[in-house]
């Protein structure tokens, strides 16, 4: 049952993508009554929809109330930029999304090199200490970040962040810096990156970073991250949206 619930979700990369009980069928090469029993279960809970035009993402897939893009979504639009940026850089690239005071990886490109990276899709880390969670936390309120904050804060290596103040300080700079952020062996030794979030109408949706040598000069490899997330951005909401004029334009300029 499992497969083919992901046989038919897979199909829906879009937002706006709308497709019939004809074409579901047809595309998962399943029974049109199988296809249709399963398409109305997943109205049922929320995660599709169905209109005139056919099956689209519902709530649920698209995040509480429609506001957040859903993860499988944002996975297929940044898929291509990210293969692009991995063979750019030559680094390691990273998707995640911010999921209370961790990271969530979604994705992870680089070849070989991918390898030396202790990082994993599906696995977590501590968000203040990577360039893809500072990345989005610059983005919520300083009353969002002390609610994810109300425990010790965990240190990864000698180079981490422990203290909540020292967090809101590297936040300020990671705004001034238009959404840059910049880790140095912050979470893994030896490791640095550089990250920028990629914003929506509500806030941060998710980050991309570069990953490799903590001796590396990754201000060099920014500019890259920013045309991926402007691409992604683009092929997200078709260009206009806030938080690309506000940020993705502000660092290339």
């Amino acid at each position: 049952m499992m497969e083919r619930v992901t046989l038919i979700m897979d199909l829906f990369v879009r937002p706006q993508t709308h497709l019939t009980l004809e074409v579901v069928s047809r595309r998962t090469h399943l029974p049109r009554s199988t296809t249709h029993r399963i398409l109305d279960q997943l109205v049922r809970l929320d995660w599709l929809h169905h209109t005139v035009a056919g099956y689209a993402l519902g709530p649920r897939a698209l995040g509480l109330g429609g506001r957040e893009i859903g993860h499988s979504t944002l996975r297929a639009a940044a898929a291509p930029q990210l293969l692009d940026l991995a063979v750019r850089t030559k680094m390691v690239v990273h998707l995640a999304v911010l999921d209370g005071p961790e990271i969530y990886y979604l994705d992870k490109v680089g070849g070989r090199a991918a390898v030396d990276i202790p990082s994993r899709v599906g696995g977590r880390a501590v968000a203040h200490c990577t360039g893809l969670g500072k990345a989005m936390l610059a983005w919520l309120s300083p009353e969002e970040i002390d609610a994810r904050y109300q425990k010790a804060m965990e240190c990864r290596t000698s180079h981490s962040i422990g203290r909540l103040d020292l967090l809101h300080r590297e936040l300020g700079t990671v705004r001034r810096r238009n959404g840059l952020a910049i880790d140095r062996g912050e979470c893994f030794p030896d490791l640095g990156c550089v990250g920028l979030a990629l914003r929506g109408p509500d806030g941060p949706l998710g980050a991309i970073s570069v990953v490799g040598d903590g001796r590396a000069p990754l201000e060099l490899v920014a500019p890259l991250v920013v045309n991926a997330v402007r691409a992604v951005s683009e092929e997200l909401f078709g260009g206009g949206e806030a938080y690309r004029r506000e940020v993705v334009e502000a660092v290339t300029s």
